[in-house]
């Protein structure tokens, strides 16, 4: 194993973001709660505030990492030159942070090479760090990733990108983003090619485990490991490209979840793939990679969360004769599948548990008027409470730089941030839903 960790101190120093003059609180509007209608007929049900602006396209991606601090005020963004296309290779954009305690002020970080559309540059705070965020970038020829310290400055770089992060913030988990470009556009990274493109399941690629202190690299599962479990061996894979995707550590730190992929041959799909789409399995593994489970067998899976207690995960998906819905899932050998707010969480969407776990935040994706709302599910009333209905411009729908809201909530749990293009643009707002989980 090799050590890989390299040291800089950046050329931007941001202690000025830190003064200790004054500050002032988020400033919303729409202070009594009623609804306000904004551009394009999107609804607006509570307090709320528009945190970037035009120029620029602003977003954070994926509703599963921390965006801001652990007190909520500073809010980690993406900014592009550019919309409603892929990127290109080796194409920047600038990676910045919102002080929402000084009229939104943007301060900028640094710049990656290594994003997509749908999950940016893995841009988050690193957990139990007050000042540390992490993000993916190129450097010559090879995907790392940064961890800059927003308060002095000082960048540290890691000889690989990262995926998903560690509770205690010493490790993480990554894949092979190159080979998941060629997969799923919008997810993997442009500038690098991979080297086993052509190779079906390759037992060089899969799954490492990072140290984020000494740089330290390690596969903990390769791609030739999970094709060949013997818990899916009944699977006529038809000659199938395989790749992971979707991985997610526990809360406890102890397992990991990820999604295997594969893409049928165009006669095979009736015989591998659901509704003629790719084949998708979860699993979940011990963070050496051993005692891999498969909690949904089905062939289609989506996005999910863990519990608090990390015992189960919440999912979408569609299990034979109970239909597609959320369900909780069990992690264990043998998994049991409870349906969670059938009648309220009707339609697939990017779900987080609020600190308060009676709570689900979520959202779906744009209906027939092209619509998606964002709201808040009670697991223990079976109350449902809309924040926003925001319009998604139709020539992006579906698209791989489609704007989905992928919600995510402060640390506290009183406040939502979405990424939204319904003004005309992607750019973010933060809803205050402090009134409504109370």
């Amino acid at each position: 194993m090799r050590n890989y960790i390299k040291t800089k101190i950046a050329l931007l120093a941001l202690p000025l973001l830190f003064c200790a003059c004054a500050s002032k609180q988020v400033q919303f509007d729409n202070l009594e709660s009623k609804k306000v209608v904004v551009e394009n007929g999107s609804e607006i049900y509570v307090p709320y505030k528009q945190l970037t602006k035009a120029p620029g396209a602003h977003w954070f991606a994926y509703y599963d990492k921390f965006e801001t601090d652990p007190t909520g005020r500073y809010v980690l963004a993406m900014r592009a030159n550019f919309e409603n296309r892929s990127p290109k290779d080796f194409e920047t954009i600038e990676i910045g942070v919102i002080d929402t305690h000084s009229d939104n002020k943007w301060t900028t970080l640094g710049t990656s090479a290594a994003w997509g559309w749908q999950q940016g540059c893995q841009l988050q705070f690193i957990p139990q760090s007050d000042f540390e965020v992490i993000w993916n970038d190129l450097e010559n020829g090879k995907f790392v990733s940064r961890i800059k310290n927003i308060k002095t400055g000082k960048m540290r770089t890691i000889d690989t990108a990262v995926y998903a992060l560690s509770p205690d913030g010493k490790w993480a988990i990554t894949l092979d983003y190159a080979r998941l470009n060629d997969t799923r556009p919008g997810y993997g990274y442009k500038g690098v090619a991979d080297p086993y493109k052509d190779i079906k399941a390759p037992k060089e690629t899969g799954i490492w485990k990072v140290d984020l202190q000494t740089g330290e690299c390690k596969l903990i599962m390769s791609l030739a490991d999970v094709v060949a479990l013997k818990e899916t061996s009944h699977i006529n894979f038809c000659n199938s490209k395989h790749w992971l995707n979707h991985l997610l550590v526990s809360p406890n730190g102890k397992r990991f979840i990820f999604f295997h992929r594969w893409q049928c041959t165009p006669d095979c799909k009736n015989k591998c793939a659901y509704a003629k789409h790719w084949g998708t399995h979860m699993l979940t593994a011990n963070v050496d990679g051993s005692d891999i489970r498969v909690v949904i067998p089905y062939k289609m899976a989506s996005h999910f969360i863990w519990d608090w207690e990390s015992k189960n995960i919440l999912a979408w998906t569609n299990i034979a004769d109970r239909g597609n819905a959320f369900y909780l899932i069990s992690d264990e050998p043998k998994p049991t599948y409870t349906k969670v707010g059938p009648d309220k969480m009707k339609v697939n969407g990017h779900c987080t548990y609020l600190k308060n776990p009676d709570w689900i935040l979520n959202d779906t994706y744009p209906n027939k008027q092209s619509m998606q709302t964002v709201f808040l599910y009670n697991v223990k009333t079976g109350k449902r409470i809309d924040i926003a209905r925001l319009y998604s411009p139709r020539k992006i729908k579906g698209k791989e730089w489609r704007c989905d809201t992928h919600p995510r909530a402060t640390p506290d749990g009183t406040k939502v941030i979405v990424d939204s293009a319904h003004s005309g643009s992607r750019q973010i707002y933060m809803f205050d839903i402090s009134h409504l989980i109370k």
